[in-house]
């Protein structure tokens, strides 16, 4: 089956690819350049994909604004709406961990309808709610759709993108979390929660329509054996008159290549070759989470009515505070390289922290009362947004358990002292920085093989 899929390409056999004529060749040629420059296919798909992105972004940027409504609405205590707003990441914790086996069985098209379907049926139960058991039900369902969705989106669109787009377009699946969590906190100041709750369901709506229109990721397709199927798809995606005969030979043999390798174990992670690799990937989780974003994303407003600052002008000015440092994040992240901004996002989470611990330490102890206000939203406005590489099995169940911890405990925090939890976060990410600094390895123009040997050296 898989020498069919090269004879099918190479010779010429499938549906719409023949060996040119020699007066064709240059009208061929043109064809090719003109689709390798405009392959309108692959921008659609991605869009569709990326819909999955914004739904989990629709997911995280929910609790924030809705926090004082639902509370009044369903007389919940601090510690029910706590489970509520960190549960979310439990049940992402779960579907990111789940999703690599699903992607797998059912392809990355019903991986995504599966995620679809937890999204929607959460986000009715949420609608629907008249008490906390609901409610937390909702969420968690909601969770686990948002964790499949934050490893089959970027693999997707990573496995149709041509290499001289691949870059451009996974860094679309973090913009679209990022714009979803800004809109959410923006449409959150004027739409009761249950409006909000519905508004939830249109990327999934759109997301599922579109898998109608696009076709299976090629690399799984060739991966299952489906010879003509995954020719087919490549086709679709790089234009009907593209030569697909390279891409699609490559493909296969790294396909086989991987095939004959040993599968790897869980064990084999703490060998001490790789444990330098796993020191990394799993620190850089620990330091994302701890470092107290997810609790200022979760909670933003209710940290701006505390200190004083109307909730809605704040959320809506991090809103949009966010979506520029993506995009200037995005945009410089290939030139300036990986190390230098994780060090200037590190040392902003730390001056955020200092300046809202600052802000809060006065209000408590009724001093230079007037500053407080701004103080506290120049610090959270400091905050980078919370960017969330992929990782392996072990980091990402740390990075979703370190979530739900941060996302937990931060009103128990703020309520046992307000500037006290600032100061902490502070503390961890000042830990961050040296960590960063000391152990984690640039990776600006390296391979892959040449970052695994510097790791390893």
């Amino acid at each position: 089956m898989k020498m069919d899929i090269k004879e099918d390409v190479e010779g010429g056999k499938q549906k719409g690819i023949r060996e040119p004529l020699i007066g064709e060749q240059n009208n061929q040629l043109v064809h090719a350049n003109k689709d390798h420059h405009h392959p309108w296919m692959v921008y659609f798909t991605t869009f569709i994909a990326v819909c999955g992105s914004y739904e989990f972004g629709a997911c995280a940027g929910y609790s924030s604004p809705t926090q004082e409504a639902i509370r009044k609405d369903l007389s919940l205590s601090l510690a029910e709406y706590s489970l509520f707003g960190s549960i979310l990441t439990f049940g992402a914790m779960i579907g990111a961990i789940t999703s690599g086996p699903i992607a797998d069985f059912v392809g990355r098209k019903g991986a995504m309808r599966v995620s679809s379907a937890f999204c929607i049926a959460g986000w009715l139960v949420i609608y629907f709610s008249e008490g906390p058991v609901p409610l937390d039900i909702g969420r968690l369902a909601t969770g686990y759709g948002m964790g499949v969705f934050s490893f089959v989106v970027p693999v997707f669109v990573a496995e149709i993108a041509p290499k001289e787009l691949r870059g451009a377009l996974t860094t679309l699946n973090q913009f679209m979390i990022v714009t979803a969590v800004s809109v959410s906190f923006i449409i959150g100041t004027v739409l009761s929660w249950r409006a909000l709750a519905i508004i939830g369901l249109i990327p999934t709506a759109v997301l599922l329509l579109g898998l109608f229109f696009i076709p299976e990721s090629p690399r799984w397709l060739a991966k299952r054996g489906h010879a003509k199927d995954f020719v087919a798809a490549l086709q679709i995606l790089r234009g009907k008159d593209a030569d697909i005969s390279e891409e699609a030979g490559e493909i296969q043999d790294y396909i086989t290549s991987l095939e004959q390798l040993a599968k790897p174990k869980v064990l084999d992670l703490f060998q001490r070759r790789y444990l330098r690799s796993l020191t990394i990937g799993v620190g850089l989780m620990v330091c994302q989470q701890l470092g107290g974003i997810n609790g200022v994303c979760f909670y933003t407003s209710s940290i701006f009515d505390l200190a004083g600052f109307p909730s809605a002008t704040g959320s809506i000015i991090y809103a949009i505070l966010q979506i520029v440092i993506t995009g200037v994040g995005a945009a410089l992240i290939d030139r300036a390289g990986r190390k230098p901004l994780l060090l200037v996002s590190g040392s902003g989470l730390v001056a955020g922290c200092i300046f809202t611990a600052v802000a809060f330490y006065l209000k408590v102890h009724d001093v230079a009362v007037g500053a407080v206000p701004a103080l506290a939203v120049t610090g959270i406005l400091i905050f980078p947004v919370n960017i969330k590489g992929q990782a392996g099995s072990i980091a990402t169940l740390v990075n979703w358990f370190g979530a739900w911890l941060c996302s937990y405990t931060f009103n128990f925090l703020m309520s046992w002292s307000s500037y006290g939890t600032f100061v902490l976060y502070a503390a961890i990410n000042a830990l961050a920085i040296l960590f960063i600094a000391v152990v984690v390895p640039e990776t600006k123009g390296k391979s892959l093989e040449q970052l695994q040997a510097a790791i390893n050296a």
